[in-house]
């Protein structure tokens, strides 16, 4: 990869000669202007105000422009010039966790390579510190004509650098957020909860730019003659009032359903509490042999199923033994009148006289 800066990184007394390289490219397709009559490109020229001539790059140089409209001419070397440090060097300052560096401050990305064996030692000795450390690097440094702010960090066996915007070049975000007063229950943020849940991680190798193949198909088609447009068919949008949790409850449906291929999910209902619960139950009781709702999923529905079917097993299981244990007592009180009837009798049976023979 070219580089497109030489320089150093300053590193307390330590001097790391390194070259930067981009480390990001863009793929988005750019369009030339055309003159729509005949097709014809239009092109810009660099005409100076003063002759009317044209002017090529090498004769194009900088100037600052005055409040009264007078321009002073600056050169490149006027700029290597400059009394600061960081002209060819990317200064440090300091080393901070990662997470302390707000992502809005975020700009272009560069890798730094080593710049010859001698800078290989010193480059292994703060990537090492970078990575031991689990810290990033703040750093100054002058790039295209003014001096910038960076952060160092490890990828891979290479350090990167991010550019950062200076702190005053991050905007206030007054008027952004909704102004009106909106409160959030707790059941709309666990769906919300149980959305995020279901659509999980991706990795970030498998996304592409659908857009940008879109409009490659289509120039295709087009330099071959076969372009057939179609219209989109666009949803209108904003302006609608919506059921936040049919909506929501449908998203988890949807993600569940993508996630396994296609199936049918269901969506887990939100516990209620206790109170809700048993004052819910006490308003509307259920009917018995009612059907049970379709929402109470699958688990749940089995679940209450089986503990009824242990009840009712349970209920005539004691009917059961209650049954005997009276059927038992029954037949025992009329064994012991039986008895009582038999030893009576025997009892008035020998307190009979009995009758002699004759002779």
């Amino acid at each position: 990869m070219r580089s497109i800066w030489n320089g150093a990184i300053s590193f307390g007394l330590v001097s790391i000669p390194i070259k930067l390289v981009n480390a990001t490219e863009s793929h988005s397709i750019s369009f030339r202007q055309i003159h729509v009559t005949d097709g014809g490109r239009v092109r810009y020229r660099k005409v100076c105000e003063l002759d009317g001539e044209e002017v090529s790059s090498d004769e194009i140089g900088k100037g600052y422009e005055e409040a009264d409209g007078s321009i002073v001419p600056i050169t490149d070397e006027d700029l290597a010039q400059l009394p600061i440090a960081t002209a060819k060097t990317i200064e440090i300052v300091s080393f901070v966790p990662a997470d302390e560096i707000d992502p809005l401050q975020m700009d272009s990305a560069y890798y730094l390579a080593a710049n010859g064996a001698t800078a290989a030692k010193p480059y292994t000795l703060l990537r090492e510190a970078l990575k031991r450390s689990r810290k990033v690097a703040i750093a100054k440094f002058a790039l295209r004509g003014r001096e910038r702010l960076g952060m160092l960090r490890v990828v891979d066996d290479v350090i990167a650098m991010h550019g950062l915007l200076w702190p005053d070049e991050i905007r206030v975000p007054e008027g952004v957020a909704p102004e009106a007063s909106v409160s959030v229950r707790e059941a709309e943020l666990d769906l919300a909860d149980a959305l995020m849940a279901t659509l999980g991680e991706v990795e970030m190798s498998s996304l592409h730019d659908d857009y940008r193949e879109a409009v490659e198909a289509m120039i295709a088609a087009k330099a071959g003659g076969a372009f057939e447009p179609s219209e989109a068919v666009v949803e209108p949008a904003g302006g609608q009032v919506i059921d936040l949790m049919a909506a929501l409850e449908s998203s988890v449906r949807a993600a569940r359903a993508s996630r396994s291929g296609g199936a049918e999910a269901e969506v887990t209902p939100i516990r209620r509490r206790a109170g809700a619960s048993a004052s819910a139950a006490a308003a509307s009781p259920k009917a018995v042999g009612g059907k049970k709702s379709t929402a109470a999923g699958g688990r749940g529905g089995a679940a209450k199923k089986t503990a009824a079917a242990k009840s009712t097993s349970k209920a005539a299981a004691s009917k059961s033994v209650a049954k005997k244990a009276a059927s038992g007592k029954k037949s025992t009180t009329s064994a012991s009148a039986a008895a009582k009837k038999a030893a009576g009798a025997g009892a008035a049976k020998k307190a009979a006289p009995r009758k002699r023979s004759s002779a």
